[in-house]
């Protein structure tokens, strides 16, 4: 679920009392909210829920949305639709950085076939040398 770059958002920081207080809402709803599966906060070592930043900016959401007039089960696809775009977006987002490393990759490519070329011509006189790039530019 978590985002690339969102590596400290995710570090399960905040207890339960913390994180009621951070959201604004009752300790038992962020239980209800747990067993429904809209946030899955992190476990310490004695068992205790520990909430991460991005669990407080998720509850705030569900917060918003609840007080929007949204019920349980709609913001559940509203968040599953969300987390879906997140995972859309990282991927045109890695995606477009491969497309630039291979445009890059190509115009170097391309740049040493043209130095090719010019080694080709090495003693000819420059119109020769000027048809010859372009004939080989043209294939």
């Amino acid at each position: 679920m978590a985002r690339e770059h969102d590596g400290d958002k995710d570090k399960p920081l905040y207890m339960i009392s913390v994180a009621a207080e951070l959201t604004g809402m009752h300790p038992q709803t962020l239980r209800v909210y747990e067993q429904k599966g809209l946030v899955t906060p992190g476990r310490s070592r004695g068992n205790t829920r520990l909430y991460s930043q991005a669990d407080i900016e998720r509850l705030n959401l569900i917060n918003k949305l609840t007080d929007e007039g949204i019920n349980l089960a709609g913001v559940i696809r509203i968040l599953d639709m969300r987390e879906r775009q997140l995972e859309r977006d990282d991927k045109i987002e890695r995606l477009q950085r491969r497309v630039r490393e291979l445009e890059d990759e190509v115009h170097e490519f391309k740049m040493q076939q043209r130095i090719v070329a010019l080694a080709r011509y090495e003693g000819q006189g420059s119109e020769q040398v000027m048809r010859g790039l372009l004939e080989s530019r043209s294939s």
